[in-house]
């Protein structure tokens, strides 16, 4: 089995690097990922709604940034679940919901009567048309809502709330959580230049130069690019590292044949990978004694949130032998060290695969802009980052990018208020917009009088 021995992780390295640098290579002819201009907080400040959908959860916040001797935000939220049902219903009742949501949070901050923007972190993947438009490609992570795919899901989410008709929403920036996250480490560390999410799903974004990205008129400052990396691999390009159990897993999904990077080291599904592998061993007669449980027979019992109590240094043992029984099987002593050797080497490929792709981002970073040594930040967030051991997922980073020295920031108050900030920040570049238009329409009425003068 190649994930109980880990043989195969050292060739797996290479190949998510080749398909990440050609993965952010193709980004830049245009593979429909939207490059997003991002500038600092400069002044912002004023009062923004955020919506964080990326999951089984969302969060609802209400932002206020306050410029004093040192730049402040401060937030309150709300978090809202979404039942299995809507999230395989109709696209219809699931914005209905959203709205709901926002609604009831409006009036427990006593904000019903105002009109206020709202950034909107949507976590998967879109063609970014304007940053407020922004057009769902396809649905991951166990969503399959009918009705979205194809359409812009602001104009859903608008729709939603004028069907409601008891409140309304100011102007709306479609933020992807990767943007969202390094925003908001940003704001606490200037040198933030990319952003990584390992949660439900994965994903990441960075700060690409300008003159690289073709799409886009001007070779000076940086863009913004969504890497969609959970879709590395749909090419075939990983087949060499994928595993009998990757597939099943892929081939069982509610979306086969995509997705297949987030499907080896996400939270959605890290839990069901161990659980294939210890029914494979106990088919086997190498676990168990040979014996099952219905439970154990279940997709989806094994949960991921498992996998990081088993790791836990003290008590791992313990926790494991306590989740076996609750799965209804008879195990001993060895049973449950080798359960935790197959959550530690599941853990571990989940975190190398993930830094190769990471170090080839930051090596692309250094090298685009002639540095022999690069410093940077990663803004990160997501419940397999915090909760897992990712002191592997640093050192492999180390290990492949010796020449970066990275500095991993876990997001305070995740996406959403990152997605607060870009709202300001486009608040702010849209009023300026609008200034330098009327003193452009201004100098013209100046020309006009002058000519007429003259006549």
């Amino acid at each position: 089995c190649v994930l109980c021995s880990g043989a195969g992780l050292p060739g797996a390295v290479p190949s998510v690097s080749g398909e990440a640098a050609g993965g952010f290579c193709s980004a830049e002819e245009g593979s429909g990922s939207r490059f997003g201009e991002t500038q600092s907080s400069q002044g912002e400040s004023g009062d923004f709604l955020a919506l964080d959908l990326g999951g089984t959860n969302f969060r609802v916040l209400h932002v206020r940034v306050v410029e004093e001797e040192q730049k402040m935000l401060k937030m309150d939220s709300q978090i809202c679940a979404i039942p299995q049902e809507m999230m395989l219903g109709t696209g219809e009742q699931l914005f209905d919901h959203i709205a709901a949501c926002l609604g009831d949070f409006l009036v427990s901050q006593d904000l019903k009567g105002h009109t206020l923007p709202l950034g909107f972190t949507f976590s998967f993947p879109c063609e970014q048309k304007e940053i407020d438009k922004s057009i769902l490609i396809r649905w991951t992570k166990g969503f399959k809502c009918s009705g979205v795919e194809g359409e812009d899901v602001v104009k859903l989410l608008k729709e939603a709330i004028q069907r409601r008709g008891d409140y309304d929403i100011g102007s709306v920036a479609m933020v992807n959580d990767t943007v969202g996250t390094m925003m908001s480490c940003g704001y606490r560390d200037q040198s933030c230049e990319i952003g990584m999410i390992i949660g439900t799903g994965t994903n990441a974004c960075y700060m690409e130069e300008m003159k690289n990205v073709k799409r886009v008129e001007g070779e000076a400052g940086r863009m913004c690019i969504n890497t969609e990396w959970g879709g590395f691999g749909d090419d075939g390009s990983l087949r060499d590292i994928l595993t009998e159990f990757d597939v099943v897993v892929d081939e069982t999904s509610i979306n086969p044949g995509v997705h297949t990077f987030e499907k080896m080291i996400s939270g959605m599904y890290l839990g069901e990978i161990v659980r294939l592998v210890l029914v494979r061993l106990a088919k086997e007669k190498l676990l168990f004694k040979g014996q099952t449980s219905k439970d154990l027979l279940t997709p989806n019992t094994f949960q991921t949130k498992f996998i990081s109590e088993i790791e836990e240094e003290d008590s791992g043992l313990e926790n494991a032998q306590n989740i076996l029984t609750k799965l209804g099987l008879k195990w001993d002593d060895v049973d449950s060290r080798v359960v935790r050797l197959v959550c530690d080497t599941i853990s571990s490929r989940s975190a190398r695969l993930c830094a190769a792709a990471l170090a080839t981002l930051a090596n692309r970073i250094r090298v685009n802009r002639g540095l022999d040594h690069l410093k940077t930040t990663v803004g990160v967030d997501g419940t397999v980052y915090r909760k897992h051991p990712n002191k592997e997922l640093q050192a492999t980073v180390r290990l492949l990018a010796p020449k970066c020295d990275i500095t991993f920031l876990v997001s305070e108050d995740g996406s959403g208020k990152g997605a607060a900030m870009v709202t300001a920040v486009a608040q702010r570049l849209a009023l300026q917009s609008r200034l330098l238009e009327d003193s452009d329409g201004e100098d013209e009425d100046e020309e006009e009088e002058e000519e007429e003068e003259e006549k």
